[in-house]
């Protein structure tokens, strides 16, 4: 693998840490340069955004700020995390609900609207997570955030005894946490409610398209197949807009030199004439500079 490295996109088996994500793929890759973009609950599957070599340092300029879930949520059922890895809380049966009811409740729950973060969040309480101090027995109390639910659709009902099971898909901002709405749509119910599956199908631009599990990274590294979802140049141009450079502006960002403004808002990238990613660039008054050197004269 060269030095400029790229992003993997890994399809996440449920039971896996974010961390033990990044350390399997050090192994595979047999390289310490591997971070995440955004973690993912261990019970939750699907999407997780990799770095991989030079790639680390666009992680922090990603904009990864909408995501896309399918999950069950079990109405009829609160726990103490909001999932079924939680303390049963109150069981209170659900069948009697009707369709037009959790309908009515879900659109309620659509839109820009104040959260309250699931209690094993991973947000710092006094320099501590969430999850940490519940865990110690803690009783935490996290403050409503403002996030924004563009969708809340529920695909099947399932009644399971006195439970009702829901399939449904979120599309939601970043920081929305799918097992409060869970919980929230149950509350608003009243019959609690928590979450029993979750699978993330996209984060960004980057979907189950792009993503493999970790057997099938494990096979292409034994294979030698080329083991990235994306070189550098595939995931700056999928991720972020551009405009194309000559090749002496692009000697000019090489060197630290920047570039006369575009117009272009937020973080794009330059292309040179042969299609390479040469730097990130964002404008300021009448300079177009570097927020990360692509490719700097040295490499």
């Amino acid at each position: 693998m060269d030095a400029l490295g790229g992003l993997l996109v890994v399809d996440k088996d449920g039971g896996w840490t974010s961390h033990d994500v990044v350390a399997r793929c050090r192994k595979l890759l047999r390289t310490k340069k591997v971070g995440h973009a955004g973690t993912l609950d261990p019970m939750a599957t699907g999407v997780l955004v990799l770095g991989v070599e030079r790639a680390t340092k666009l992680l922090g300029l990603l904009t990864l700020t909408t995501k896309a879930y399918t999950a069950t949520i079990r109405l009829g059922q609160a726990t103490s995390t909001d999932d079924a890895e939680g303390e049963v809380l109150v069981t209170t049966p659900a069948g009697h609900l009707d369709d037009a009811d959790i309908a009515t409740r879900t659109a309620e729950l659509t839109g820009d609207i104040d959260q309250v973060p699931a209690t094993v969040s991973a947000i710092k309480v006094n320099g501590e997570r969430a999850y940490a101090r519940h865990r110690a027995g803690e009783e935490v109390q996290l403050a409503a955030r403002p996030v924004t639910v563009s969708r809340f659709d529920v695909l099947a009902r399932r009644d399971n005894g006195d439970f009702v099971d829901l399939d449904v898909v979120v599309e939601c901002s970043s920081g929305t946490y799918v097992r409060a709405l869970a919980r929230d749509l149950g509350a608003a119910l009243g019959v609690g409610g928590h979450l029993t599956a979750l699978r993330r199908t996209r984060v960004g631009p980057f979907t189950l398209e792009h993503a493999r599990t970790l057997d099938e990274l494990a096979a292409a590294a034994e294979s030698g197949a080329p083991p990235l979802s994306l070189d550098m140049d595939q995931a700056v141009r999928t991720a972020f807009p551009h405009r194309d450079i000559d090749a002496e502006q692009a000697d000019d960002l090489r060197n630290g030199r920047w570039l006369d403004p575009v117009g272009i808002p937020d973080v794009y990238a330059a292309i040179d004439p042969e299609g390479r990613a040469i730097a990130l660039l964002r404008e300021s008054g009448k300079r177009a500079a570097s927020v990360m050197v692509v490719r700097p004269a040295n490499l």
